[in-house]
């Protein structure tokens, strides 16, 4: 054989394969369009304003203001604690909050951005993508020494990738700044199983460790991540045909990091659970009796729990409506002669069955169903108290196995391509319509309040929300033409959410103000009286209802001539709020003007003290005078009042 010859047989046999573009095989491009999909569906976000819990974790905790400096406060409180700044408030739910790793990351933008709501989302968006991006990994790690046989292999991974990365559900993270320890958690879960697989596949120590540290970082996000103490061994029984035991084996490191959040966890809050509190904003199963809530029966707490979970199912599949709020009595007290919990229950035993008969055969589908249930479970109601019936942004991480459970049964049943890539297209393109329309609802409070009241129009907390977000608009220069019509439409709001929550101060409170904008004074004194009789020492409540009550007996004197009425509201103001001026002036007047000049004059005299710089208090005080016939003080009066301001008298 001929040099020649030779050299173009070594020349041929070291030549690397060249890269195919042909689709199911392009592994580097697929993740870039993963990427590059989560980023641009939620581009919308980046023009957003703060929203819904923003305050608490953001720009109204004082430890994320104080930005790097407030990393220590963050560290040794409940996450609540920065915003409600003592620790009976900050435990709104049983066990109290410890995420602290998110607001740190709040912390530090804050230093580097101030109150920047543009560098959150864009920070937010970033983040979702990355981890769309680690899941388009994660599976093809995972899957591909069972599937790689498969054809469309990686296809199948894009179009699960991207399932996830449009999921209308997801919006309520992504879109609101404060879900970012969604977004953290899952990262921190899917990079301790990714790195799981690793060790399985390698046996090299370093994998462990990194597996570690993500799942720890998870935790310190949120306490969700744990769930995955039970999808790792899952994972690898499933995935790398060991046997049960041996799969237990990766766990090692995630189970030291799991011990060492809950030390620390539980040194910071403490042990004391201490129950669901008798409150329904913090509590969903309660129930009116009488003058008094009392909590559900075992059969409608269980009843509702089922019902919520077959509403999450209905949610995957029909992303709509959404809602950022299922708060009572949004979610009805039900039964169990109620037809969708039956449905609940059929579909989830239905689900167990075919999860445990695919446990011998380790099925992709019998997988997907089980790490479904398992990630579930922590925020089902069943295990403890979440404090709320339900919410779309606790299928975030179960939604994961619905994805690939949709991608895997597409591709296993539509054998032609060209109906794969059409059914497929219309789910993602139905899914990116939705997830993108919703992101402008949560431009604002007042845009996600007014919006998702008409989906929740039963729910006691965003009736609240939205009459409150109606009242502060109403208020505003710019809106003084929409300002009763504004009013007119909160009103009833409040007036429902006290239907359905009569304790509700809050809204008692607001539905005070609304009436008070619109001139209804004694509409409004009615109502923070009442708010009064549900929290007697509320400091806000006391001061609006003193104002109210100058404000009807300024009416009652000037439009109604009805001085009794006038003077009865004016000494239920001073009594409310004795360093209101004002207050005291009017009496002086009305006293004045039924003839009573000694009370008059008691009243001015009152003015002048709280205000001795006032001219024009020593004005009024000197006509007081000048009635009552004492025209030497009448003198004195004014001639103080000159010697504060020469014009007084003009």
């Amino acid at each position: 054989m001929s040099k020649a010859k030779k050299k173009n047989i070594v020349k041929k046999e070291v030549e690397k394969p060249k890269a195919t573009s042909s689709l199911g095989s392009n592994h580097r491009f697929y993740q870039r369009i993963v990427f590059a999909f989560a980023f641009v569906i939620y581009a919308n976000t980046l023009f957003n304003d703060y929203t819904q819990d923003d305050a608490i974790v953001i720009y109204d905790n004082m430890f994320t203001q104080d930005g790097v400096s407030g990393i220590s406060g963050l560290l040794i409180h409940d996450t609540f604690y920065g915003f409600f700044k003592t620790e009976g408030k900050a435990k709104l739910v049983s066990g109290g909050r410890y995420r602290p790793l998110t607001p740190i990351m709040f912390a530090v933008e804050y230093q580097l951005f101030g109150a920047s709501p543009g560098a959150g989302h864009f920070i937010s968006v970033l983040l979702y993508s990355l981890l769309c991006l680690l899941i388009y990994k994660l599976l093809v790690l995972m899957l591909l020494p069972n599937m790689k046989e498969q054809k469309g292999f990686y296809l199948f991974v894009l179009f699960a990738s991207l399932l996830f990365a449009a999921h209308p559900l997801h919006t309520e993270v992504v879109a609101n700044i404060k879900g970012r320890d969604e977004i953290m958690s899952m990262m921190g879960a899917v990079l301790a199983l990714y790195y799981s697989l690793k060790y399985v596949d390698s046996k090299r120590t370093v994998h462990i460790l990194w597996a570690s540290l993500a799942f720890f970082l998870g935790l310190m996000a949120k306490e969700t991540t744990i769930t995955y103490l039970a999808v790792i061994p899952l994972a690898v029984y499933f995935f790398r045909s060991v046997s049960l035991s041996k799969a237990i084996m990766p766990l090692a490191g995630v189970v030291a990091s799991t011990v060492l959040f809950l030390v620390i966890r539980f040194s910071v809050l403490g042990m004391d659970f201490g129950g669901a509190p008798m409150e329904l904003m913090n509590n969903p199963y309660l129930k009116i009796d009488g003058n008094n809530y009392v909590s559900f029966t075992f059969g409608e707490k269980t009843a509702t729990i089922i019902y919520t979970l077959g509403k999450y199912i209905q949610l995957l599949i029909f992303p709509h409506p959404l809602t950022h709020d299922y708060y009572p009595r949004h979610v009805e007290i039900m039964s169990f002669g109620n037809w969708q919990v039956i449905l609940s229950i059929l579909t989830y035993l239905g689900m167990l069955v075919v999860a445990f008969r695919g446990l011998k055969n380790r099925s992709l589908f019998s997988f997907c169903i089980l790490y479904f249930l398992i990630t579930l479970s922590i925020v089902s109601n069943i295990v403890f108290p979440i404090g709320t019936n339900m919410s779309e942004r606790f299928m975030f991480m179960p939604s994961l196995g619905f994805t690939v459970l949709v991608a895997f049964l597409l591709f296993k049943y539509l054998k032609s391509q060209k109906i794969l890539f059409g059914v497929f297209g219309v789910i993602i393109f139905l899914f990116s319509v939705k997830t993108f329309t919703r992101n402008f609802v949560w431009k604002n409070d007042f845009t996600l309040f007014t919006t998702d009241v008409k989906t929740s129009s039963n729910s006691a907390k965003v009736l609240n929300a939205a009459g409150g977000a109606l009242v502060t608009e109403s208020a505003k220069p710019k809106n003084a033409s929409k300002k009763e019509a504004m009013l007119n439409e909160a009103i009833p709001y409040l007036e429902k959410a006290l239907t359905i929550h009569p304790n509700y101060k809050n809204a008692s409170l607001l539905l005070g103000n609304a009436n008070f904008y619109k001139g209804d004074f004694e509409g409004a004194i009615k109502a923070y009286e009442r708010t009064l009789q549900i929290s007697p020492e509320y400091q806000d409540a006391i001061k609006n209802l003193a104002i109210a009550y100058r404000e009807a007996g300024k009416k009652a004197g000037e439009v109604e001539r009805n001085l009794e009425k006038a003077k009865k509201y004016l000494k239920r103001s001073v009594q409310l709020m004795d360093n209101d001026a004002d207050a005291f002036r009017l009496l002086g007047i009305v006293h004045g003007m039924g003839g009573e000049h000694q009370e008059a004059i008691k009243y001015f005299t009152k003015v002048t003290e709280m205000q001795p710089e006032s001219a024009i208090s020593y004005v009024n005080l000197g006509k007081a005078y000048q009635y009552y016939g004492d025209d030497e003080t009448s003198r004195i009066m004014f001639q103080k009042a000159l010697e504060i301001d020469p014009k007084a008298l003009d």
